[in-house]
Order: C-alpha cells, then sequence, then structure tokens
C-alpha cells in the first residue's frame, strides 16, 4: 500500500464520542481518492461510483495523525478501481479498510469518457516524456 497523505484529526473532525467522525473520515478519503483518479486518468470530470463494504476496524482521536494509502486494482475503460486504507502514522494500526473504489471519468455531458489508460504513470515519467 502506497501512503500519499497526512491528515491530523482536529476537533472539528470528532464526533460526540470523542473521535473521528466517520463521515469525515469517508469525505477525506473520497477527495483523496478523487485528486489521484484525476492525477493518473488525467480527466478532470473524474467521480465515484462505487465503494464496496467499509469496514471501520479503529478508530482515532483528536491529534492523531492518520494517512491514507491507495493501490491500484485495476484500469477499466473509463474507470480506474482502487483500494484504499487508514491508518494511524505512529502506531500504524489500521482504521479502515475498502477493498475496491471504482472512480469514472466523465465527459461534458456526464457520460463515461474513455481514458486510455492501462497502468500506473508517475508525474516524473510524464515530465520526462516532454
Amino acid at each position: 500500500m502506497r501512503f500519499h497523505t497526512r491528515k491530523w484529526v482536529k476537533p472539528e473532525d470528532l464526533n460526540p464520542n470523542g473521535t473521528l467522525f466517520g463521515g469525515r473520515l469517508l469525505q477525506l478519503i473520497d477527495e483523496e481518492l478523487a485528486i489521484y483518479a484525476i492525477i493518473q486518468l488525467e480527466i478532470s470530470r473524474t467521480v465515484t461510483k462505487y465503494m464496496s463494504e467499509i469496514d471501520f476496524v479503529s478508530s482515532a482521536k483528536q491529534g492523531d495523525i492518520i494517512e491514507i494509502g491507495i493501490n491500484v486494482v485495476s484500469f477499466g475503460n473509463s474507470s480506474i478501481t482502487l483500494k484504499c486504507s487508514v491508518r494511524n502514522k505512529l502506531t500504524r494500526k489500521t482504521i479502515i479498510d475498502i477493498d475496491k473504489i471504482v472512480m469514472v471519468s466523465l465527459d461534458e455531458n456526464g457520460k463515461p469518457k474513455k481514458h486510455g489508460k492501462t497502468k500506473i504513470e508517475y508525474v516524473k515519467d510524464r515530465l520526462e516524456d516532454k
């Protein structure tokens, strides 16, 4: 798993139990996945189509640093399928695992758009090609 982003759990991220609110965590995950997919597919209109079962393994509290990891599972014609894991940066304890997330690229009419990608590309490699 490649961990891309770190977030600090702040007071506004907490639920009444004083731990990280699940909805806030899903918002952070969805944003991170969208950014990752847009960069990979090079299409700014890329949206979340599907998330498999979400398993909250543990929680985080105020002051914890969490990190979001993403792996590419596969590329479709207009989609990219990802796997995501969030863990506590310091303890390495898993907070949530999501086995399958499908992100779809759309055209200006909101219809699936072919992206032509078949493998992970890194920005440094794209810069070398130009």
